[in-house]
């Protein structure tokens, strides 16, 4: 290893390879991908957005939007090395909501969504101690803490395939499990303009969603890698011009995509066979 480290080209066909350094990272240990349809999630509001939504005869789903996941990590009893991955995604549903003829109006709510993975995490029983620096100050002590992984959720803001409101004797209504408003994160609550209220409704909004995520368990690790050179930046730095407005303009090039959309290459898209001119084969 440390002879192609040293000597000549890097395998990747990067050019030559100066030296083996050794870096502090984290490393991913496992990972998974998800693909979760939300069915019938409750969405929660303020005072003011239920007493809407108690006049509401329809309800639309504009956006849904990721707020916070909070994420907790602890070993699988009996099975070393995993870890279960508890996962709680808190979402701001924005809805058009149709009162009678005329606008709509927007309100926006809170809904919430429980999952639970199990990921490989490896063992370590090494205790970790660091200091971080605090300008004018002592240096942060970080206390001891055992060596457990942490978890990294990636996430794209979700789909809303469906919304409805229903009348609270409905029997969906009756099997709906309540949220807990303790468990809900200040930093979700403060995105909303007043507070959640639960109880006294006599409608209720649930939404249906798609939503895409990435969960990764990871752990700070050294490795030695190849250093090629320093990144030394090549382009140079462009500063403000005072020149006209229209001058700027001038050097914008005409979008011609924009009035002549492209057309679809048929080689690229699941065309049928007889569309496709024998130029995918």
């Amino acid at each position: 290893m440390n002879e192609k480290l040293h000597g000549g080209a890097y395998p990747g066909g990067c050019g030559d390879v100066k030296d083996a350094v050794c870096i502090h990272t984290d490393k991913i240990y496992d990972s998974c991908k998800d693909k979760d349809c939300i069915e019938d999630a409750r969405v929660y509001f303020t005072a003011a957005g239920q007493e809407i939504i108690d006049k509401a005869v329809n309800v639309k789903c504009r956006k849904s939007e990721i707020i916070w996941v909070f994420t907790d990590v602890e070993p699988v009893p009996f099975n070393r090395g995993y870890f279960t991955v508890d996962l709680k995604f808190f979402f701001r549903i924005t809805l058009d909501v149709f009162t009678g003829v005329g606008k709509p109006c927007k309100v926006e709510g809170l809904a919430s969504f429980d999952k639970k993975v199990i990921l490989f995490g490896s063992e370590g029983s090494a205790k970790v101690f660091e200091s971080r620096y605090r300008y004018d100050s002592f240096d942060e002590q970080l206390w001891q803490k055992t060596n457990m992984p942490k978890a990294v959720v990636e996430v794209v803001d979700p789909l809303c395939l469906a919304a409805r409101v229903v009348d609270i004797n409905d029997k969906l209504c009756s099997c709906c499990e309540e949220l807990d408003f303790s468990s809900v994160p200040q930093c979700v609550c403060n995105v909303f303009e007043d507070a959640l209220v639960l109880g006294g409704e006599n409608k209720r909004v649930f939404v249906s969603i798609g939503l895409f995520s990435i969960v990764k368990i990871e752990r700070s690790v050294q490795l030695l890698i190849p250093a090629y050179d320093f990144c030394v930046p090549q382009k140079e730095c462009v500063a403000s011009s005072e020149d006209s407005p229209c001058d700027l303009f001038e050097k914008i090039e005409f979008p011609f995509d924009e009035f002549f959309p492209p057309e679809r290459d048929d080689c690229k898209f699941d065309a049928p066979i007889d569309l496709r001119n024998g130029c995918c084969n």
